[in-house]
């Protein structure tokens, strides 16, 4: 197994490191001779191009992992497919709905893996509370809300939409087993002008409502999931170094509309890094020529939402 990992800026590092981890990074590419050289120096077997040609043309590599900046997914990911390259690209899959639906299609003909970074699908707090909603734990699902806020990281001609809001998205699918609908979005600019720094969104699958609040302009940083069932609720806290999932059992007695109240569990968790489980679970993929979790139909999905609160903010442009 042989790996090529492009970009390695500040996600990217992490994906060139764990891939190193793992035993398979054969290349880096990066258009920073600075970075590059730095990949030498701490990774002195790995090999190190500025040319994506030269990733696509050696047939030794097997799978490309694509951490460049978001404009360039869509023809990054496209050039790799057609090369016979399988395809870790990082979220947002793509900045428009037609060429992620082209990237679906074109990976189904030429068979080939599209693993698309929504790395929140694969923390086991997000999986267990999966298994909580199949089991019916929780009960019936009223409602979602996810909190990713945060001060800084601020990206020049990108929204904070696009930069954070995949991750809740891409939970919100994997936990519905549906694509929400759009009903309704509010976004605010305050740094960049006609770019937004804050928004709230709500979407709704049936009678279930979920909803969104995405900032980079908070003095806090959130990272929450919460799930409000008939039965029991729970809550992900990524910013708890212990006890990322608590379950409580808690709930309103429609009878007599009486609070009812119980213990609050917190399951014991698989404690790998996240990000190594996904890189495991993009290898793995290449081997057994499975679809990932997070499949290229998964990007498109969360690209499809993405489009849809953007025509809300923006009238129809991003």
């Amino acid at each position: 197994m042989r790996i090529a990992v492009i970009g390695c800026g500040y996600w990217g590092k992490n994906l060139v490191r764990t891939f190193s981890q793992l035993g398979v990074l054969h290349t880096v590419c990066d258009a920073d001779e600075l970075k590059l050289h730095q990949i030498a120096r701490d990774y002195p077997n790995v090999k190190a191009t500025r040319r994506y040609t030269t990733i696509l043309q050696d047939k030794d590599i097997d799978g490309v992992v694509i951490a460049s900046p978001s404009q360039q997914h869509y023809i990054m990911a496209k050039q790799a497919i057609d090369a016979g390259k399988d395809v870790l690209v990082e979220k947002p899959f793509t900045l428009d709905v037609g060429e992620a639906r082209e990237l679906v299609e074109l990976s189904g003909s030429r068979n080939r893996v599209v693993l698309v970074g929504h790395l929140m699908v694969y923390h086991p707090a997000i999986r267990q509370m999966k298994n909580l909603i199949q089991s019916g734990e929780l009960g019936k699902i009223y409602y979602l809300y996810s909190t990713r806020v945060n001060l800084g990281q601020v990206r020049c001609g990108e929204d904070v939409l696009w930069r954070l809001a995949p991750h809740d998205l891409s939970m919100f699918i994997y936990l519905l087993d549906a694509v929400p609908e759009v009903i309704s979005a509010q976004g605010f600019s305050y740094i960049q002008s006609g770019l937004h720094d804050v928004v709230f969104a709500v979407f709704r699958v049936g009678d279930t409502v979920a909803h969104i609040q995405v900032s980079w302009l908070d003095p806090h940083k959130i990272r929450q999931l919460t799930v409000v069932g008939s039965k029991k609720m729970a809550v992900f806290d990524d910013t708890e170094l212990i006890n990322k999932l608590k379950i409580y059992d808690k709930s309103i007695n429609k009878e007599d509309l009486t609070a009812q109240s119980g213990v609050v569990a917190t399951p014991e968790l698989d404690t790998t890094s996240v990000l190594e489980i996904e890189c495991r679970e993009f290898i793995d993929c290449i081997r057994t020529r499975r679809q990932p979790l997070s499949d290229a139909k998964q990007g498109l999905d969360v690209v499809t939402m993405l489009e849809s609160v953007s025509g809300l903010l923006y009238g129809g442009s991003k």
